[in-house]
């Protein structure tokens, strides 16, 4: 592979700023592309786009706030057509399973012509403690909609690894990867591991729908945002996509990380303590 730029559109979340590194640590030219980068990029405001992509042969596309939003698709494909314009020779999408919108969004890339790898993932292991769940985690009782449904939780390393493979390798184009962990757990069942990892007690608790949604509003939460979750635990969240994939497996050469790997490397590194 050429040593072009490669562009990150969502670089600063949970799996672009894994990707930065390793890409940079292969020497390779890296471009983030976000709301706070150098080089903005805002999803809604088209005008930011072409500049973003400008100058780079490939990307990788993490969408926000989720492709399961109703504009989800038409903006993944209007992206793609800046993305070709510019040179881009290819995409690589951050999808997820079981959901229309990303569905949706996944034909709208491939229809642009532009050359694709789809990642789709299962929920990530980081929510417990990068993102919504954490801070009940720490306090010691997670309270979320959510029974006895499992989820193969997957670790954001994996996305990245795989993601940069994607991006380094061209025997990765034009392909799907189903991106899951080894074990499929309920949400009790995760939280049971990281109170074992960490040595507290931590409890889950099963909520209903009103009193998790009301809970979020009284936090301050925007609707939109609220309304998404109720989507996600409400809809996809129904067994759906309980099955273990081995797309890590097939574009990695090696297993994917168990959760109770990542609740124990997670637990040394203090993120957890109350």
């Amino acid at each position: 592979m050429q040593n072009s730029e490669i562009v990150l559109v969502g670089g600063s979340g949970k799996t672009g700023g894994r990707i930065t590194k390793r890409l940079e640590a292969r020497g390779l030219n890296v471009r983030a592309a976000s709301r706070s980068s150098a080089r903005l990029f805002d999803w809604e405001d088209r005008s930011t786009w072409r500049e973003a992509l400008e100058g780079a042969s490939s990307a990788y596309v993490a969408f926000q706030p989720d492709l399961s939003v109703a504009w989800a698709a038409e903006a993944i494909g209007a992206l793609a057509k800046v993305a070709v314009d510019c040179g881009l020779a290819h995409i690589v999408l951050l999808s997820g399973r079981g959901e229309e919108g990303a569905q949706r969004s996944e034909a709208a890339l491939k229809a642009s012509g532009i050359d694709t790898t789809i990642l789709r993932a299962s929920w990530f292991c980081q929510n417990f403690s990068e993102g919504a769940f954490v801070e009940q985690i720490i306090g010691g009782r997670l309270q979320l909609p959510a029974g006895e449904i499992s989820e193969p939780f997957i670790d954001a390393d994996d996305i990245a690894d795989a993601a940069v493979a994607a991006l380094t390798d061209p025997r990765h184009r034009n392909k799907v990867y189903e991106l899951t962990g080894p074990r499929a757990l309920t949400f009790r069942q995760a939280v049971a591991e990281i109170a074992a990892a960490t040595g507290r007690p931590i409890e889950y608790e099963q909520v209903s729908m009103a009193d998790f949604t009301g809970a979020l509003a009284a936090a301050g939460l925007p609707q939109g945002l609220i309304d998404l979750l109720e989507e996600l635990f409400g809809q996809v969240l129904d067994g759906r996509n309980s099955r273990v994939m081995g797309g890590v497996a097939e574009i990695l050469g090696r297993p994917a990380t168990d959760f109770g790997q990542y609740a124990r490397r997670t637990a040394t590194s203090g993120i957890w303590s109350a």
